[in-house]
Formats: C-alpha cells, sequence, structure tokens
C-alpha cells in the first residue's frame, strides 16, 4: 500500500477571523505540506480543485498550484483531485494540454484525476438552471474518452458531441514519455466504483471513511477492472481513500490535538457543501454543527476506524488495516484546522516510523503500469 496527502486551502471563519491574511497562509503552508511530504516519503500529493465554498476550499488554480509544485519537489507524484473536464468549466482541449504540460515540467510525476464536482453550490454556479445534479454525468461520460485521443492522435480527429465540440487539431503539448499520466476519477457511489473499473481508470475514494467500507468498493471495483476496457493506453488498476491523520510523539498528545483541531467543524462544512453526498442521519443539517470533540469521542473514531490517530506505532496498527482491507492508496486529508507545527510532525513522524513498514517498493504502482504501457 503506497501514501499520500492531500491539499484544498482551507479557511475556515474562525481562522479568517484571526487572522487578516489566512487565505494567503494557508495555500502557502500547504505548499509546505506537499514539499514535506516529497522529503518524507510519500509517494502521491492530491489537489483538489473546488470552486465558491467560502470556508471549505480556496484553492481553485490547481494547475497553478501543481504547476509551483512540480518545481519545489522532487519525488511525489502530484494529482489532480480533481480537474473538473465538464466543458462549462473547464474546456476539454485545454484539460489536456494542462495535463501534458503539467506532465512534461514534473518529468512524469503528473497524475490525471478527474471528477464532475461534488455539490450544487459548484455546479449550479457554471451550469445554472438544472434540477438533477446527476445531469453532470453525461456531459463527463460524453468527455473522458477524448483525453487519450487528444494526447495520442498526431492530429485529433475532432468531436462533435452533444455538450461540446472541437474540430480537428494538434492538441500540445504532447504527455511526456510516448504514453500518457495515469486517469483517474473521483467516485462515491458502488456504481460509480463499478464504472471506472469498466473505464480503466483509478479510482479516488474520497468517500471512503472506515476500513469496513472497503468490502463494497473491493468487490465492485475489483471484479470489473478484470473486463476493463479501458478509454486510456493503460488499466490503472488503483483504488484510493482516504482518512484524516494525527501523529505525535505520544498517544495523549495526539488525541489532544485531534480534540482542539476543529474535525467536527470541518465535518460539518463537508455535508454543507457536498450536498450530492448521503448525508447520515447524525450530521444535523447546516448551520447545526456536531458538537465538538472531545477526547472520549477521539477514542471513539480511532475504535470506529473514522479516525487515524496516536503515537507511531498506533498510527502504523491502524494504517495496517487499510492495507490488510486490499487498499492500493492511503491518503491523508491535511488541511484540518490543526497547527502547522503538529501537521508537519505528522507527516515527519509516519515518514518516518510507518511508511517504510508497509511501503517498501521504490517505484510508483502507477509508474509501472505507465513504463508496461510504453514499451
Amino acid at each position: 500500500m503506497e501514501f499520500g496527502i492531500f491539499v484544498q486551502g482551507y479557511v475556515p471563519a474562525s481562522r479568517a477571523k484571526a487572522d487578516p491574511e489566512a487565505e494567503h497562509h494557508a495555500l502557502l503552508e500547504e505548499t509546505e505540506y506537499v514539499i514535506q511530504a516529497d522529503r518524507s516519503g510519500f509517494k502521491y500529493a492530491w489537489i483538489t480543485e473546488h470552486h465558491f465554498l467560502e470556508e471549505y476550499s480556496h484553492l481553485s488554480a490547481n494547475d497553478v498550484y501543481i504547476g509551483y509544485l512540480t518545481h519545489a519537489t522532487e519525488r511525489i507524484h502530484l494529482g489532480s483531485g480533481i480537474f473538473n473536464p465538464l466543458p462549462q468549466v473547464n474546456h476539454p482541449a485545454k484539460v489536456a494540454e494542462r495535463v501534458a504540460m503539467l506532465d512534461h515540467l514534473s518529468g512524469g510525476r503528473f497524475e490525471f484525476g478527474t471528477g464532475r464536482g461534488a455539490g450544487s453550490h459548484e455546479i449550479l454556479g457554471f451550469i445554472p438552471g438544472i434540477d438533477d445534479m446527476n445531469h453532470t454525468k453525461a456531459i463527463w461520460e460524453e468527455t473522458i474518452a477524448e483525453f487519450p485521443k487528444m494526447w495520442l492522435q498526431d492530429t485529433y480527429e475532432g468531436f462533435q458531441g452533444t455538450f461540446w465540440s472541437l474540430p480537428p487539431r494538434k492538441v500540445l503539448p504532447k504527455p511526456y514519455g510516448g504514453t500518457h499520466p495515469a486517469m483517474w476519477y473521483a467516485a462515491g457511489s458502488p456504481s460509480s466504483y463499478e464504472m471506472a473499473a469498466r473505464k480503466g481508470l483509478g479510482v479516488l475514494g474520497f468517500s471512503v471513511q472506515k476500513v469496513s467500507d472497503m468490502q463494497w468498493v473491493l468487490d465492485s471495483y475489483k471484479t470489473a477492472i478484470r473486463e476493463a476496457e479501458p478509454v486510456g493506453a493503460y488499466v490503472n488498476d488503483n483504488v484510493m481513500v482516504t482518512s484524516t491523520a494525527i501523529c505525535a510523539e505520544t498517544s495523549k498528545k495526539a488525541r489532544q490535538i485531534a480534540a482542539a483541531g476543529g474535525l467536527n467543524y470541518l465535518q460539518s462544512l463537508l455535508f454543507r457543501y457536498h450536498d450530492t453526498f448521503p448525508r447520515p442521519e447524525v450530521i444535523p443539517q447546516w448551520p447545526e454543527l456536531l458538537p465538538e470533540y472531545t477526547e472520549e469521542i477521539i477514542d471513539l473514531m480511532v475504535a470506529e476506524e473514522l479516525l487515524i490517530c496516536g503515537d507511531p506505532d498506533e498510527v502504523l496498527t491502524q494504517c495496517k488495516r487499510w492495507e490488510a482491507a486490499g487498499a492500493d492508496q492511503l491518503v491523508f486529508g491535511m488541511p484540518i484546522g490543526i497547527p502547522y507545527d503538529d501537521t508537519m510532525t505528522t507527516i515527519k513522524l509516519i515518514g518516518e516510523h510507518v511508511i517504510p513498514k508497509i511501503d517498501t517498493d521504490p517505484v510508483h504502482r502507477t509508474t509501472r503500469l505507465r513504463r508496461a504501457a510504453g514499451a
């Protein structure tokens, strides 16, 4: 199992109120998290694309952000988590160009994650007037298979679809190294995992919250991937899952940090803005918030596999549960409201004490798949 982090420019109201330059500090601090993750042996960093989400995410221009990180890092793969390829948001030809450019600048370290946007506030900003958020599925389906053609055909044959069109054109630059970056899809439901597998796409499982959720993920994905008809040049057989991780020198300190980290507010914001996600009954309707977490609640969340928290030995044990469940990649969300120094400590301790005991392969999984396709 490989490891990664994701960042999103998290600026909750409490931070904005306390710091007039909170937005600036959040964006720059999160670049430091990625740089440290690179030094600490994490293999992936996923950079979100969100729009109009005042408290949840200010990271809208992730292509610019990743461009900076290609120069600031050496080994870590940098992924779009996501690029939104709906033509009303980003024209597909320009997305193809940006992917190829980042592939060159990173020396083949770019990972192409796509998705449709997770909330009506974002979607309706670009596609006003629709009353069914599933409308975007048909747009994405029409678009996704065109990217490999734009990258691999000398002159792209052109496209005339329901939602967008492009005459024959040379789409430049071409990706680095003869094939194209690994392709991923941000999926939430079992049917989405199966659909991604049939297309040969890796899954960005931002919706998987606990180890026991892995069973339906793997059943729907790993069965379908065996009969994939990939839209790209190769099958990216990969399931990435996400969790929150807090690691400190002692178990007590880790739980204190977690209890003071505003996790309840982040979780409340998640369902405020991602209103297409099924909302569990325990999550109140915004603006009502989940109660603040105590150390006892943190203990319960760890026991229920909803949080990774503790000293390095505890975190290692908790991560091994994900490995045993079959996750290909475990990614930690770093934009929670804990102090910068504590976040950096988490990254360093996991890099020193956890990753070397689980991920012993020096080569990225997607690199192996890409090399085999280009051989």
